[in-house]
């Protein structure tokens, strides 16, 4: 089993899967997003050229041989760059080959409003949300919520890990954040703030059912629960409710694993705030004693086999 993790670089998580992978008899190449090299007409392809720091580093090799790709974090680029990489992703899925997550999954998960819209049309709970390009219809929607008392939420279309959020009281605060964006040519993304104590859950799935939870804290005078932002976290069961609200969310994006996140209110309703479609793990496994990465490559063994099966079938790529 010859598994290509592409990544924006090799580390904890990669070290991770390429551990789960040689457990069970299998390999991980760590091929930079950069390195891959497309080739169209006579000589048609798809090569690429693992880390440096990799031992099998050395002559470029074919992607469409691998058994499967995992694709980790797309580093940043131009719209150019990053188009072909997600493009990349595409033809190799549909030359047959198992991609987890699917392109399609990580472009639904990365756009903040593609994801709330998918949930929302699948009739999962979701948090008030008004997206928009121009400040004279954000600030409306933002001086509305601060008048029946709730905080506005303005987060970036794209991120994680709680960068850009901009949580606001005021509306004098609330032009000060929304011009300047306005200028920058930013797409608003207003959220009603929900009263959450500070507290907010990551669930993790993997094939259709959740591997696992945290209850995630936000630290002292802070309301973002984000781990890699001083948050704690800690194992927690969940109600089959919360679990299934997760696998719908996950099965929605059309990802094979995804983390879920979850956000009690302290008026007993749960809402489904994201779904990341290029999870980490690190706090959810430190807590939980979960080895997720070999979740992770279980679930893309049972890919790879239902790939040959389907080929031993048809004669044909699955």
């Amino acid at each position: 089993m010859d598994v290509v993790i592409l990544s924006a670089r090799s580390g904890w998580h990669t070290d991770e899967l390429c551990r789960a992978l040689a457990e069970r008899g299998g390999s991980g190449r760590v091929v930079p997003y950069e390195s891959l090299v497309a080739r169209l007409g006579v000589r048609t392809g798809l090569s690429a050229t693992a880390m440096p720091d990799r031992a099998a580093a050395s002559p470029p090799f074919a992607v469409f041989d691998a058994d499967a790709v995992l694709p980790r974090i797309i580093p940043d680029g131009s719209l150019e760059q990053i188009i072909f990489r997600v493009d990349a992703l595409h033809w190799i899925e549909d030359r047959g080959i198992p991609v987890v997550n699917a392109a399609r999954a990580i472009e639904r998960c990365v756009d903040k409003f593609y994801t709330s819209a998918l949930l929302q049309e699948a009739g999962l709970p979701t948090p008030e949300t008004v997206v928009c390009e121009r400040a004279a219809d954000a600030m409306p929607v933002i001086r509305g919520m601060l008048r029946e008392g709730d905080d506005a939420v303005i987060k970036p279309l794209f991120g994680s890990m709680g960068h850009g959020l901009v949580r606001v009281s005021d509306p004098e605060l609330a032009w000060r954040v929304v011009r300047p964006l306005e200028q920058m040519r930013a797409v608003f993304y207003v959220q009603r703030a929900v009263d959450h104590g500070g507290r907010d859950l990551r669930v993790f799935v993997v094939g259709g059912r959740v591997l696992g939870a945290i209850e995630r804290q936000a630290p002292p005078g802070d309301w973002r629960t984000n781990v890699a932002r001083g948050g704690s976290a800690r194992a927690i069961e969940i109600p089959e409710a919360w679990a299934r609200l997760a696998v719908h969310a996950a099965a929605v994006v059309g990802a094979d694993y995804a983390g879920v996140d979850l956000l009690p209110s302290s008026d007993g309703r749960v809402f489904v705030l994201e779904v990341n479609g290029i999870p980490g793990w690190q706090g959810l496994q430190e807590a939980t004693g979960i080895d997720v990465a070999g979740a992770i490559v279980d679930h893309l063994i049972t890919r790879i086999a239902a790939r040959h099966a389907g080929a031993g079938v048809t004669g044909t790529p699955a």
